[in-house]
């Protein structure tokens, strides 16, 4: 049976009621809603995020860069429930007047630095750091190239996707198969890639890598949407192979689970200011027996 059409009106009117799951985080305007300034705590860096895939871009980086052994990227990781309009509290705005996660603040110099798209924390936290970037030209343009390839692509595999396979009030036939194809077309051209080498970016792991797993590989996992038999995942093998290669990596297993607020609850560590919090401070750890994890 085909679908219903739909006519625009003249002048489109935001419907409150409208959007899905993600209603009551969406508005067509910016700027915060109400004053609520951001924690402080005693690391040179301070993240304001969520545990999903952009969220998790930034803290496999730093994870990554502790285990490195560069005690200047301790920081402290700050959950934002973005469900409850945390993101639009002047503080964080004033972070990220995009009022999205993640944001950075970095206060190792004389002045707060914000960096905030997930894109620019990872290439400010490299530089600073000089590591998983690399310096000679070529290198760096092939590594700079697929990190902003998935800043681009991603928004059709999450946004598009993602929205209308999982998310959406209403199944559109029109609107998944659409991205659908677009996002088996994504999952082809990092396949292609990754047959050529054994990192997105060549022979070396870089925040590529990093800002690529969080989408693509966990998708390829089967850990995104629900979609993996959907979107036939088993047929992108080297995706496979480069997904499982990265998630035993134990940065990345340790960055995954933080400001994470759903799943096992022993994945789940909502705040992180102390590498130890890892051991102690997971949700079933401090849920009470047969409590919930939220």
């Amino acid at each position: 049976m085909a679908e219903p059409t739909y006519t625009p009106p003249a002048v489109w009117t935001w419907n409150k009621e409208n959007g899905g799951r993600f209603a009551a985080i969406n508005r067509p305007v910016a700027g915060p809603t109400h004053d609520a300034q951001l924690p402080v705590g005693r690391h040179p860096l301070q993240l304001y995020s969520l545990g999903t895939p952009n969220g998790v871009k930034v803290t496999v980086l730093l994870e990554e860069l502790l285990a490195l052994g560069h005690a200047g990227a301790e920081y402290d990781a700050w959950l934002v429930r973005i469900d409850q309009g945390q993101q639009f509290g002047s503080g964080f705005v004033g972070a990220n007047p995009n009022s999205k996660i993640p944001a950075m603040v970095d206060r190792s110099g004389p002045q707060p630095v914000r960096i905030f798209e997930s894109g620019a924390i990872l290439v400010h936290l490299a530089e600073k750091f000089g590591a998983f970037l690399p310096t000679d030209p070529a290198a760096r343009a092939e590594c700079l190239s697929w990190l902003f390839w998935q800043v681009g692509s991603a928004p059709f595999l999450g946004g598009g996707f993602g929205h209308f396979y999982a998310y959406a009030p209403v199944k559109i036939e029109y609107a998944i198969d659409r991205y659908a194809m677009e996002a088996k077309r994504q999952m082809d051209v990092l396949d292609r890639r990754l047959a050529e080498s054994p990192y997105v970016a060549g022979e070396d792991y870089t925040i590529a890598d990093m800002a690529i797993w969080p989408w693509y590989g966990q998708l390829a996992k089967g850990l995104l949407y629900g979609a993996g038999e959907f979107l036939q995942v088993q047929e992108y093998r080297h995706v496979l192979r480069w997904a499982e290669q990265l998630m035993q990596r134990p940065a990345v297993r340790r960055g995954r689970m933080v400001n994470r607020t759903f799943g096992d609850p022993a994945s789940q560590l909502h705040e992180r200011h102390e590498a130890s919090d890892f051991d102690t401070r997971t949700q079933d750890k401090l849920q009470p027996a047969g409590g919930s994890a939220a």
